[in-house]
């Protein structure tokens, strides 16, 4: 057969591998997509354990709107363009939640808000920054984390958030809390927060227990805002299946059934060459594109290979993982450092550390083959190749499993 898979915006790399190994090609589910615009819409007038829109934003002053950066596809110009009635009239702000991400590009914020709404809301837009951007305390979380905002969000008198829910590899999901923690938090905060995704119970699916999820939760606490949600499920064509609206908790709790009903999906078995592919936009950098390696591993057999194929757009991102895992001897090395000092960024060089302790990464990228080898990944050129030769090694019987979402596929092994 013929294996065709994203790469890039548009791209597509193809390669030619025996029928007979191929264990499966894995995509999120298969739901039923309605008329999105009205999906939008209902969820707008049967808001979740909150008034409507229109009664939330009655009496404010002033409206800030925190939205997603261009690392998700989150269909933030289509929820605008179904809420202008709602806003007109109020003094509006959006600041783009970028954690510790860089600021967007013209050519992002326009993917973000499209060209209209960009041009119409270009000098309220703000970029978040958590280093330079003012920060005011909040509040101690009771894991310790000590709660700084950009001021914005402090100073506004209402916030509207837009965001999409979807698994996430160490908060469980994305949506609703971290638009907050890491969205416009502080560096400190966010650092803070993102140790905690060392530990174990930090994973894709698990909101119960895990750590940073709670530790978001419990410093959302200290925002003492009135809050209004509008969270979208999307489907694997970045269409819209689902959305939610109104109180940040409730209505998130709902979107994450939905997400669960898109975004899980049943293997027969673990396989022993998993194809994890990050497709656009998630494929931005390496730092973004590790969400594949990730997820991928669970449908990966111990001693396997695992073999990344994402673009890499703009490079690696933030730095710090790649200098911790290249000035380490080998991924045992990476864990005990980590282990000794944590900084943002060492989550991501631990969670591909780990996989490196029982499991090969290879890729295929853009990004330069000697960087690739410093941090324990092989580097090839082409899909061809690193099939041809992942097969050599594990033998004729190898049974390959191809993720073609891998950011957001979450594959398991069905009882």
């Amino acid at each position: 057969m013929k294996l065709q898979v994203p790469y890039g915006k548009d791209g597509r790399l193809e390669a030619d591998i025996d029928d007979k190994c191929v264990l499966g090609i894995i995509e999120p589910n298969e739901v039923e997509i309605g008329d999105e615009t009205e999906v939008i819409r209902q969820a707008l007038e049967n808001p979740v354990g909150s008034p409507s829109l229109k009664e939330f934003l009655k009496d404010a002053r002033d409206v800030l709107f925190i939205v997603n950066d261009p690392t998700r596809p989150t269909p933030t110009a289509r929820v605008l363009g179904m809420i202008q009635d709602d806003i007109a009239g109020h003094k509006v702000s959006f600041i783009v939640a970028t954690g510790i991400h860089r600021a967007p590009t013209e050519e992002e914020y326009i993917q973000i808000f499209s060209e209209k709404y960009y041009k119409k809301y270009k000098d309220c837009i703000h970029s978040h920054d958590a280093k330079r951007d003012e920060m005011v305390f909040l509040g101690t979380s009771k894991n310790g984390t000590k709660m700084q905002v950009n001021r914005r969000g402090v100073d506004a008198h209402k916030i509207v958030i837009i965001s999409s829910v979807e698994p996430h590899y160490f908060a469980g999901y994305t949506g609703g809390r971290k638009s907050f923690l890491p969205g416009i938090a502080s560096f400190e905060t966010i650092e803070q927060n993102h140790k905690l995704a060392l530990k174990q119970e930090a994973c894709a699916l698990k909101l119960k227990g895990n750590p940073v999820h709670e530790d978001m939760i419990d410093a959302l606490s200290t925002v003492k805002k009135e809050i209004f949600t509008i969270s979208t499920v999307l489907d694997k064509n970045h269409r819209i299946y689902a959305a939610t609206a109104g109180d940040i908790y409730k209505s998130m709790e709902l979107a994450v059934s939905k997400a669960e009903e898109v975004f899980v999906a049943k293997i027969p078995q673990k396989a022993d060459i998993v194809v994890s592919v990050v497709k656009f936009p998630s494929d931005i950098d390496l730092y973004q594109a590790q969400k594949g390696i990730d997820n991928a591993k669970y449908a990966l057999k111990e001693g396997g290979i695992l073999l990344l194929v994402a673009k890499c757009r703009m490079g690696i991102g933030e730095e710090s993982f790649v200098r911790l895992l290249s000035s380490a001897s080998s991924p045992k090395d990476a864990l005990e450092r980590i282990e000794k000092k944590f900084v943002v960024g060492y989550h991501k060089a631990a969670k591909m550390a780990e996989v490196g302790l029982w499991a090969q990464t290879w890729a295929v990228t853009d990004l330069e083959p000697q960087l690739l080898e410093k941090i324990f990944i092989r580097p090839f050129s082409s899909l061809q190749t690193a099939l041809d030769e992942a097969r050599k090694e594990k033998g004729k019987d190898a049974k390959v499993l191809v993720l073609l979402d891998g950011s957001l596929t979450i594959p398991y092994v069905a009882q």
